[in-house]
């Protein structure tokens, strides 16, 4: 068995076995295997696909590489949730300190954005303050006694997915189903979770474009957790257009706020309760969904699930007086309004257009060593459906970078579509899979 014969058979449409894609991964740790093997073996894997059967031995040859935590001395069911990542997703900001304030823990590791969507840890981190990088043992300990921890990924979790993630991000193979699935559910695994929720985004904004692959992403990552006994469950939602009205690391967080008062967008809503309801009877707190939706209403009315995540945020270094106050938060130098130039109804908004727009004004990056701009980003004025005259509001765009303005309003203008005859209304949640 070596690099190149494995590399053949792979490239020759065969499947690989247990073996050899454990001395493959493990060989590729200690610099056996090269990179450009390494990439080689990706674009077999792209082009000719796995088995289901070799998709779950690549997971376990991923947590393989690294360490893996034990959070059984945790009292409770352990469920976190993932998402592949869209425009204005902040919904686990939310959802996080909300289910752990109904009695249920959530261990949560996240990633930065790249590329044209967001990362949790960035918009956690625009908070001033907050800290995401811990130790596993501070992260258990943060578990523990606030039954909730948000932090970034740590290099001794699966460190065989961060560098061949690299790898994939600049030779073109990251959009393969079982390197995705491989990916996603190591690093969930090796977290010591219990159950899983997955949010798969499909649509223009996201990395699956159509309801079909979407879907067959979704059954590829709950056969894996099945196959390592944790529940997991995934709905497929709309990333056509952005989700809610903000979009930037502290603009989102302003929206998380509002939702944690009660008066969060719908859709963004309607995407946190979806996921709740699985999270909670997962969790064994719920016995329907009916009981779950009426538990997350009543924690976000009273303020239970906003003072579990101030809670969190301080224990994280935060200084609450900005979520408190968010009002006095700096404001970024340059605001420009977007308005409209004819009369209709919004018909599209791109949310891939959109994406790219924000990483343009400082709120993300195109490569893992940019740094993002806090207070740069986007809010809404209008979304698919709604009426429009001459002289609306559109858009509003903030950013430091005054000089990107006139491109950045360019591709706003191509992102939107209006229309004389309203469009059918907007659908968030497709379809539901366990």
């Amino acid at each position: 068995m070596t690099p190149y014969e494995i590399i053949e058979r792979k490239r020759d449409g065969h499947s690989l076995t247990r073996e050899e894609i454990n001395y493959f991964i493990s060989s590729f740790m200690t610099g056996e295997v090269e990179d450009y093997q390494m990439t080689a073996l990706l674009m077999a894997i792209y082009f000719n696909g796995m088995t289901p059967e070799e998709t779950a031995h690549l997971t376990h040859a991923y947590i393989n590489s690294g360490k893996t935590l034990d959070l059984s001395d945790i009292q409770g069911i352990k469920v976190d949730k993932h998402s592949t990542g869209g425009v204005g997703d902040k919904v686990s900001i939310v959802l996080a300190p909300l289910i752990a304030s109904l009695g249920v823990p959530v261990p949560m590791i996240s990633g930065r954005g790249l590329g044209h969507t967001g990362g949790t840890i960035d918009k956690l981190e625009s908070i001033p303050g907050f800290k995401t990088n811990f130790s596993i043992e501070h992260f258990k300990k943060l578990l523990k006694q606030n039954g909730l921890a948000l932090i970034g990924q740590t290099d001794n979790i699966v460190p065989a997915d961060k560098r061949i993630y690299a790898l994939r991000d600049v030779t073109a193979t990251i959009n393969s189903i079982p390197l995705i699935i491989a990916s996603i559910m190591s690093k969930k695994i090796a977290e010591g979770i219990d159950g899983l929720v997955l949010d798969i985004k499909c649509g223009v904004g996201a990395f699956m474009r159509d309801q079909k692959n979407a879907e067959s992403l979704a059954r590829g990552l709950i056969n894996i957790g099945n196959e390592f006994d944790k529940r997991t469950t995934a709905i497929i939602t709309s990333m056509d257009q952005p989700l809610g009205y903000k979009i930037g690391n502290w603009l989102e967080i302003e929206e998380c706020i509002d939702c944690f008062k009660g008066n969060g967008p719908a859709d963004l809503l309607d995407a946190i309760y979806a996921l709740a309801e699985n999270m909670l009877i997962i969790g064994g707190v719920a016995k329907t969904k009916s009981e779950a939706r009426h538990n997350c209403e009543h924690a976000l009315k009273t303020g239970q699930a906003f003072e579990k995540f101030l809670e969190i945020a301080k224990a994280q270094g935060a200084n609450i007086q900005a979520l408190l106050k968010p009002a006095k938060y700096p404001t970024a130098s340059q605001i420009v309004k977007l308005k409209a130039e004819k009369r209709g109804y919004m018909s599209s908004l791109n949310a891939l257009e959109i994406g790219f727009a924000c990483v343009e004004l400082g709120a993300g990056r195109l490569r893992a060593e940019d740094k993002v701009d806090p207070q740069a980003g986007i809010i809404l004025f209008k979304k698919t459906g709604d009426k429009i005259v001459p002289g609306d509001d559109l858009m509003e765009i903030r950013t430091n970078r005054a000089e990107v303005i006139p491109k950045v309003l360019e591709r706003l203008k191509r992102s939107i579509s209006i229309k004389l005859s309203a469009p059918p209304a907007a659908k968030l949640i497709l379809a539901e899979l366990s």
